[in-house]
Formats: structure tokens, sequence, C-alpha cells
């Protein structure tokens, strides 16, 4: 078997590593390998944030792009040809502290200290892609970038001022990467043609090897995909880690889709925005906020930063989980998905890809290649909510999306209502739309459609909701949407959003507290 060795810039050098599984993860490489032990572990799901680590790669540009990431649920492989950056890597080299490090030690933002350093590499993040012409961060921006560190011994307002007084240049000279020096070094450790890595299964050489292929282009990943269909599909990592760390599978071959640049394009023409499968979720839903500013909440409360730096929104709809937040919102706005079988390509409607639960219309040896989402149209009313117990980093008990195009004469031509958390699958309510078609948008029409969703939905309880609270909650979400979009004196933000009232947040589309969704109309 061909392989070759997984080469990475880490600590001011080019680190090669070989003989390892394919899915030993990057936090496994670091405390047991190389024993930089500074990053922790703490949930090995990518929830807690104690193993942040900020992951250095070209961009389309050449130009080096850091983003934060869960080093608990990333494989080792997926490093080559990036560059790793640890809590280790911001000690100067007279041993004084990091402007990062320094402010959380002035603002008294550590306690037990080990989440601290999750929250240094997070914060490294923000001040190393902050502009320095840009000023400080908003709340807004900061609560992002440590969205994916849950820990909160000292409360959140050391730490939030932490990330202010990091920018301090008057106190802290601004010390930043050579991102130069970093992406010169990149360069040279860039393949020309598939990364292969041969490595013994995760259960030792007895039991044979799998292979972690990495292709560079689309023609390629497609040929591999056909010739292994049997191989396991790997983007960002953000599920399927989870089966090795949680569930401790052998995961066989594995096809890496995270060198493809073909698959990393976002294209717009006059009818379609078109999301290749390898973009991740926050380029993605950036893309997705350009044309409809309704999914900025959906955005912000999409998992945390780290995720969303990591997984990819062609891998959330290859998943086919019920509770995957992108799918309402894109059911509702008529996407479709590119599939595509070695030189062939087929289009689906998104409604007709989830065949049953965490099933899809995928034959053997195909992917998903891109999605295509219709641009905006004239007359079109939309909405996504989130429910769910936290605000942020949680999963949904009911996500919600509606989409009404109503005629010149104030009639619904074409209703899409879609749910996630309601069904074994994302799914469209036929019989709720079927009720707001050709039918005027007033409260008796909304009060029919609210009333017709336990013909569409009879939801499971489970520890996140009980049945006849889904049902409620979707309900009254659905009247939400009427007050936020009736002809007549529709409610602003600020009289439906509790979080947009008290924190100020401008641009938010949606609920994000169940109080308010469940309160009855």
């Amino acid at each position: 078997m061909t392989t070759q060795t997984i080469r990475f810039y880490h600590q001011g050098a080019i680190r090669e590593v070989a003989g390892v599984p394919a899915t030993r993860t990057v936090l496994q490489h670091l405390r047991e390998d190389v024993h930089c032990t500074g990053t922790k572990e703490g949930c090995a799901e990518g929830d807690c944030g104690a193993c942040t680590v900020v992951v250095g790669e070209l961009d389309a540009r050449g130009a080096l792009a850091l983003k934060a990431v869960n080093a608990c649920i990333q494989f080792l492989p997926t490093l080559d040809g990036k560059a790793l950056f640890t809590v280790e890597d911001l000690r100067a080299a007279d041993g004084a502290l990091h402007p990062v490090q320094q402010a959380l030690v002035d603002c008294h933002g550590s306690q037990c200290g080990f989440c601290t350093p999750g929250f240094v590499m997070s914060m490294w993040a923000l001040y190393e892609n902050q502009p320095a012409d840009a000023g400080l961060p908003t709340r807004d921006e900061i609560n992002a970038a440590l969205s994916g560190n849950l820990c909160r011994c000292t409360g959140y307002r050391p730490i939030v001022e932490a990330s202010q007084k990091m920018f301090d240049y008057s106190q802290y000279p601004r010390v930043t990467l050579d991102r130069q020096a970093v992406a010169d070094t990149l360069r040279g450790l860039q393949r020309d043609d598939t990364f292969e890595y041969g490595a013994p299964d995760t259960r030792g050489a007895a039991f044979g090897s799998s292979t972690f292929r990495a292709p560079l282009t689309l023609d390629a990943f497609a040929a591999l995909r056909a010739a292994h269909p049997q191989a396991r599909l790997l983007a960002g990592s953000t599920d399927v880690g989870l089966w090795v760390t949680k569930q401790f599978r052998d995961l066989g071959d594995i096809l890496y889709i995270g060198n493809v640049a073909e698959l990393k394009t976002i294209e717009r023409d006059a009818q379609t925005l078109t999301i290749g499968a390898a973009v991740t979720l926050e380029d993605a839903y950036a893309a997705l906020a350009a044309d409809y500013p309704e999914v900025a909440e959906l955005w912000t409360r999409f998992a945390s930063l780290p995720i969303r730096n990591a997984g990819t929104l062609g891998g959330n709809i290859a998943n086919g989980s019920p509770i995957g937040d992108s799918m309402p919102a894109l059911l509702a706005l008529d996407a479709e998905v590119v599939l595509r079988h070695g030189a062939k390509t087929r289009t689906l409607p998104l409604d007709a890809f989830y065949v049953g639960y965490q099933k899809t219309a995928l034959a053997a040896g195909e992917f998903v290649a891109a999605l295509r989402v219709p641009r905006p149209a004239a007359h079109l009313r939309f909405r996504t909510y989130k429910v769910s117990k936290r605000y942020d980093q949680d999963i949904s008990a009911v996500c919600a999306a509606f989409a009404l195009h109503l005629g010149d004469d104030g009639t619904i031509q074409d209703a899409r209502i879609a749910f996630g958390g309601m069904a074994a699958t994302p799914k469209r309510a036929a019989q709720t739309e079927a009720v707001l078609n050709g039918a005027p948008w007033n409260e008796g029409t909304a009060r029919q459609a609210m009333n017709a969703l336990a013909a569409d939905y009879q939801p499971l309880t489970d520890m996140r909701a009980s049945s006849a609270y889904r049902l409620k909650v979707a309900r009254n979400l659905l009247w939400r949407f009427h007050l936020e979009t009736r002809n007549d004196a529709p409610l602003a933000l600020l009289d439906v959003n509790v979080f947009a009232f008290a924190a100020g947040m401008p641009g938010l589309s949606g609920t994000s507290d169940a109080t308010v969704a469940k309160e009855s109309p």
C-alpha cells in the first residue's frame, strides 16, 4: 500500500507523522505524542471548547486564513498542508505573556484554569482576525467568538472585558503572527496530487489497515468515490468525529472532501445561489444571509463558531439528521441538491432527498456536490426560528421555517413550511400548506393552518421536549410568523424577540427562547 507522511507546520517547524491510525485526533497527538498538554480534553465531542486550537490554511487567494476549531474531533491527517497553533505558541521568547493571556489575568477571567487555554485560543483567533484599523470587536462578535467555550467559572463579564482589553494598544503593543512567513511555508507543503495516508486499524496492526485519501480535484474525488463506494466520506468531522470518540467505531477507508477546491466555491447568477459541498458552515451561512438576512440568528446559533469553521453545509445536508438546523430553511426556500456519481450529475429537490430516518436518496458511489438555492423573489415572506433550552450551541427541540409567496391581491400563491425535530426526517407540512395555498394571509387563515399542523406531524417525546410541547411550539411559531409578516401592522423584531430587546441585536430574524414560543396566541 502506498502511503505518505502527514506534514504540517507546528511550533515554528514542519512536522511529519506516520504510523498512527487515520482517526487519531489532533488532541491525542498533542497531549500523548508531542506532550503539548496546554490543550485540554473535556467533552471529546466538540462542545466544551477546552481543546480549542487554531488551524491555519491557505485560502483561495493564497493568503493565510486562521480558524478556531475543536482538536478533540479533528483527525490528524486533515492537518496535512496546514498549520497548527496551540496555547504554547503564544508565549514570547522572553517568557512574557501574550496580550490575550495578560488581559485574562488582569481582568480576572480565569478561575480553576482548566478551560482557560481554550478561551485563550478562541480569543487569539479573534485577535489575529480583527483588522488593526477596525477598532474593538462588538459584543456580538465577542459572543460569537466565545460561543464554543462553555465554561464560565468567573462569569461572562471578566472574559468579555478581557476580549476587549487585549486590544488596548496603549498597554499592550499589538503582537501578531507573521502570516506571510507561515503562508510561504505552507506553499511548500501543498500536494500536487491526491494525498494518501495508510495506517493501522484503530484496534491495532493485527486487524489490517485503512487508507485516508484526500484528492485535490473534483474529477479525482468522483473517481475515488465511484471506485470505493464503501469508504467513509469525511468533511468537517463534526459528526463523524464523534463516531470515533464516543462510539469507538472503526471507520475503515476514509475519503476526505476538504482539499477539493472546486467544492469550496460559492457562485451566484440571477436565479440561483450555488454552494459547494465543502464550503464551511460559516461561509455558507454568510452567503445565505447575504440573500436572506432572515437566517442571521439561525447562523449565529448553529452550534458554535469552531464547529461552523470546520463543518460543512454539504455534510449537514448529507447527514440526514432530523434535527439538522439547516434543512427547514432550505426546504422552505425550495433548495435542490446536486448529486454526482463518476462523471454524471443529477439534481434532486431537497424534499425528495430524505427517504427515512438518517437515510437519503444517495446511490452507492454517489455524493453531494453542491446545494442550489433560488435567489430572493418579490413578495416573498420568509422566517426561520430555532427553539432550544440554551441560546448558544444547543440542539433544537423545534426548528421551523416558513416561506409564503403572495400575489398582488394578497393571497398566498405558494406556501412552503418545514420543520426539524418534528418527524424522523426534516419534513414539509403538506396539509398545512394546502390550507394556506389560495387563501388570504390573515388571522383566520393563520389559525386554520395552526390547527392543520397536527395532521402533518406526530412528534416524539425525548429528553429535549415532549410531543405535546413540540406541537404547541410549532403552532405558536406559525402564529408568530403571521404576526411578523401580516399585511396589517406587522410586529417589529423588538416586539417578538426578547433577546433582541435585551441585548440590542439588530438583524435577528426569529425567536431564540422557548418561553416566548410557548405562550398561547
